[in-house]
Formats: structure tokens, C-alpha cells, sequence
């Protein structure tokens, strides 16, 4: 059976974090699989690149656009980009359009689709509902704290619906995990598959750590953003404290608009800004205990990346990250902030079961490729294109 021709319209690609992390892995395997794959995603200027089988087609955001997060903007007038992309994909003629969300480039995905007739396909990676909720609450510290939560929960709600209607216009929809494929569900969504990730076990492993000293060393990587609750950092340290282990410091590898205020309230922390590669490969590598605080990711692609590297990972019991590590094998899944304070601090303590842990974890890694994940990806895209295409001559 011939591969499908996929028109894939990324929301995010050359940002960094997890979702463009994806949809950049997602054309490599495409060149390497000889898969036709005709990338849409937006950049500084227009341009047009072509890799063997992958048509990558970058379009410009404009003066029109305005930044969502420190490096991601959203373009109001990005669908002036229309006619140039309807007679790429004319040309192209996809068996599917994939859409990674809402954003810009997502919508002028489905827009196309829709007026074309092609087959669509929606995947889940943000839970934009809770970003609503939790950065309302975040500008409006004046407001009693019942009042500020009730708007909040009202936010999300509202938010959730309006997601809801959004993918329920895909002929079928992709999550990382079956909790949020039974969301969309809910909300009257098409046929669902999963749309798990893979880690690059070369790249991140156990071999690139350099320290030898005996500190303990709790890593975190990711945005520092509200959403991802990394204020919860600082209980972490005062639990540390509390517990007599004074020989601890934090390494903290990311960058967002939070990261003044933390630098300000973990003074033993190194924090290195954003790492790329090797570089940071080597920063999981030199870690003893990864810390991941959020309860509103979809996935987790750090969590997966430092369990490569032979770390133990501590995460809450919300969100995706809680379906990669295995509690109590890999590490722990926390159910309370006290309760992820204990496991690091019983972490830190006990160093035979951390290293313990992080052999179980880069075990558990191995076992996780991107080649699987491609062969999900064609089977969900074969689902979807079932449907005649139907683009008008």
C-alpha cells in the first residue's frame, strides 16, 4: 500500500518546545521513510525549500502579529497567505491535511481543507484551556482569591468548548493519550488515534555525563511560564532544607517570561537559557533527579528525554507525563504537592534508588522509538484520507 500524501500545517516549527520538537522529527522521518510531505508553518519570511519527498513552505507573520509566548506569535491576518498555499496544495493534490491546532497556520489549514474537500486530520498538543485559565488568574493578583479561581475555571470552561467545536470539524482527531482522546470525544470529535513521541536514545544517554562531585542535582527543562508551575521549584528547595540536605543545587534549562522572578528566588540555581543538542544532552546527563511540577501538559517530551539519559523523573499525576514513567520504577508520580516534595526529597536521600531508577528509566526509553510513532501516524493518516478526495479541478 502507497504511503499518504500529507499536507501538514504546524502551528509551531522552528520555536522551542515540544510541539515544534515534533513536527521538525515528523519531516525528518519523512525524508527518511520517502513519505510525500508538503510542510506549511510560519516564520520571518516567505520562503520555499524542497528535501527530497519534503516540500517545506515557510510563510512570513507579519506586523499583524503579536507574541503569545516569549518565542511564539500568532499572525491576525496570516490567511492573506491563502491563495499562495491553495495553489501549492492544488498542485500537490494531498490524500490528508494534518493541522497541529487553532493557531494561525492550523486554522488556514482547515479553512483549506474544508474548501478543497480534502480529508482532515487535527492533532492535540497544548491543552490550551488551562494556559487560559491559569495566565487570566495570573494578571488579576488584585482580585480575592475565590473571585480570581472562579474566573479562572470560567476561562478554561468557556475555552474547552470553543476547542471542542474547533476539532470536532476534523474527520479525525490525534492526542498523546487516551485521557484527552476521550475529551474530544466528549465534545463529539471524529475517530480518534493516539499521537505518542519518541526519543532519540543516541543523543540523550547516561554516557554524556561529565560531573563527579557528590551534590545532588535537580534538573529541570521547559518553559518557565505560569502554566507550568514552576514556582513549585521553591517548596522543592525548602523541602531539601527542611530535610538537613544542604549539598543540593538546581540546574534549570529553559527560558520565558517567569525566569527573572525564579532567579531571584532560587539563589542555588544555575540556570543556562535555552540548550539545543548536545548541550543539552549533557545537562540531562549531569542531572540526579529530574522535577517536572506541570499538570498541564499533554505529553512530556522532557520527562522522556531525561528518563534517555538515565534520570529519574518525579511528575504530578496531571497531564500527560504521567502515562511515560513508570511510578516507582522510573520514577514517581505524585499525587499531592507534599507528596512530590517527599519523593525528591527521598530521592536525594537515597542515592542507590535513584541510580536504580534512572537504569529502569533508560530501559524504559529504549523501548520508545520515533519509528513506531511514524507507522502510527500512517495508519491514522490512511484512516483519515479514506475519504474521496475531492479537491475541484
Amino acid at each position: 500500500m502507497s504511503l499518504p500524501r500529507v499536507a501538514f500545517f504546524a502551528d509551531s516549527y522552528l520555536e522551542v518546545n515540544g510541539v515544534a520538537h515534533t513536527c521538525r522529527t515528523l519531516a525528518a522521518l519523512a525524508r527518511q521513510h520517502q513519505s510525500s510531505f508538503f510542510l506549511v508553518h510560519g516564520g520571518p519570511e516567505s520562503k520555499t525549500e524542497i528535501s527530497g519527498p519534503v516540500t517545506r513552505c515557510q510563510l512570513k507573520r507579519g506586523r499583524t502579529s503579536f507574541a503569545v509566548d516569549r518565542d511564539f506569535r500568532y499572525d491576525l491576518l496570516f490567511y492573506r497567505h491563502r491563495a499562495t498555499v491553495e495553489r501549492a496544495l492544488r498542485v500537490f493534490a494531498p490524500d490528508v491535511v494534518h493541522i497541529t491546532g487553532p493557531g494561525d497556520v492550523g486554522t488556514l489549514g482547515l479553512v483549506l481543507a474544508r474548501a478543497l474537500g480534502i480529508p482532515l486530520c487535527a492533532s492535540w498538543h497544548t491543552n490550551l484551556h488551562e494556559y487560559a485559565g491559569r495566565r487570566l488568574e495570573k494578571v488579576m493578583p488584585f482580585l480575592p482569591g475565590s473571585l480570581r479561581h472562579g474566573l479562572g475555571r470560567a476561562a478554561e470552561g468557556g475555552s474547552l468548548q470553543a476547542l471542542g467545536h474547533f476539532y470536532g470539524l476534523a474527520d479525525t482527531v490525534m492526542a498523546p493519550n487516551q485521557e484527552l482522546l476521550d475529551l474530544l470525544a466528549e465534545h463529539g470529535s471524529g475517530p480518534g488515534f493516539p499521537m505518542r513521541r519518541g526519543v532519540d536514545t543516541e543523543l540523550f544517554t547516561p554516557a554524556r555525563r561529565q560531573r563527579e562531585d557528590s551534590a545532588v542535582t535537580i534538573g529541570y527543562v521547559g518553559r518557565l511560564t505560569v502554566e507550568k508551575n514552576i514556582y513549585f521549584l521553591n517548596q522543592i528547595a525548602a523541602a531539601l532544607t527542611d530535610a538537613g540536605l544542604a549539598d543540593t543545587r538546581f540546574l534549570i534549562v529553559g527560558d520565558g517570561i517567569e525566569r527573572p522572578r525564579l532567579e531571584r528566588e532560587l539563589p542555588n540555581a544555575r540556570f543556562t537559557g535555552v540548550l539545543r543538542g548536545e548541550a543539552l544532552a549533557e545537562a540531562y546527563a549531569n542531572m540526579d533527579i529530574f522535577v517536572f511540577p506541570s499538570h498541564t501538559d499533554t505529553f512530556g517530551n522532557v520527562v522522556l528525554e531525561a528518563l534517555a539519559s538515565g534520570v529519574p523523573a518525579v511528575v504530578t499525576a496531571s497531564g500527560g507525563p504521567k502515562f511515560i514513567v513508570r511510578s516507582g520504577e522510573s520514577g514517581f508520580i505524585a499525587d499531592t504537592d507534599a507528596a512530590f516534595a517527599r519523593c525528591v526529597v527521598e530521592l536525594a536521600q537515597n542515592r542507590h534508588l535513584a541510580r536504580r531508577m534512572g537504569l529502569a528509566g533508560r530501559r524504559q526509553a529504549l523501548e520508545t522509538t520515533w519509528h513506531a510513532v511514524w507507522m502510527e501516524m500512517q495508519s491514522a493518516w490512511s484512516a483519515t484520507g479514506t475519504r474521496k478526495n475531492r479537491i475541484p479541478a
